[in-house]
């Protein structure tokens, strides 16, 4: 997925109230920017580290910039926006990067699914095979929420596909396991969803000031 425009290059002072963060750009000057992250953004939101933000142009915006690349330790880069992760997806799906999920013919998004009228990321289906679900969580700042692993699990005992894919915006990541220490129930569900035959999958992004693109599949250690 490349930016419409190379994105622009600043420190981050601070962030607050979730959704503003204080950058001071090359020249000196600050500016107020949109966080487009509500979570606690943990070890992506140190004073003084690098960002990397895009200008929308837009002058009847209060906030006319959006943070979305974050520098972080050793070098590596974690992209902050999490709206990306079902685009990044689909666009991996779509230009058949992901071998597990080539072959079908249609793709659909945010379609409603199973007895809790849930939507599911992204739905794949092709003539003569069974439909795939795809649940798409975001690395980077946290594994997601167990709501859905009930309705994947159903799928899977209705003769369908799931797939819980795994979508690491962060260069310094070589491999996804649940955070345990952090979250034991959240391990403890996946593991049972796994043990139900949904699928789980990982793959890492490359990040740039130009473009965030899904190139490498990970590993998943579930132990």
């Amino acid at each position: 997925m490349k930016y419409p425009e190379p994105l622009l290059t600043g420190t981050l002072i601070k962030r607050y109230k979730r959704f503003l963060a204080d950058v001071k750009r090359e020249d000196g000057s600050e500016i107020t920017i949109h966080c487009a992250n509500t979570g606690s953004m943990k070890n992506c939101a140190e004073p003084g580290s690098p960002v990397w933000f895009s200008d929308s142009h837009n002058e009847k915006r209060k906030y006319r910039h959006t943070w979305e690349i974050v520098g972080v330790e050793a070098g590596a880069m974690a992209g902050i926006n999490t709206g990306f992760a079902n685009k990044l997806v689909q666009e991996a799906i779509e230009l058949d990067v992901v071998p597990a999920l080539t072959g079908y013919e249609l793709l659909r998004r945010e379609v409603k699914y199973g007895e809790e009228n849930s939507r599911i990321d992204i739905l794949l289906e092709s003539d003569g095979r069974a439909p795939c679900y795809v649940e798409v969580k975001s690395v980077t700042l946290g594994m997601g929420r167990i709501a859905s692993f009930p309705e994947l699990i159903s799928v899977v005992e209705q003769g369908g596909r799931a797939v819980l894919f795994f979508c690491v915006q962060h260069t310094g990541v070589d491999l996804v396991k649940p955070a345990d220490e952090i979250d034991p129930k959240y391990g403890e569900t996946l593991r049972q969803a796994v043990a139900a035959g949904v699928e789980v999958m990982a793959w890492q992004a490359d990040i740039s000031a130009e473009a965030i693109t899904l190139v490498r599949e990970l590993p998943v250690n579930l132990d």
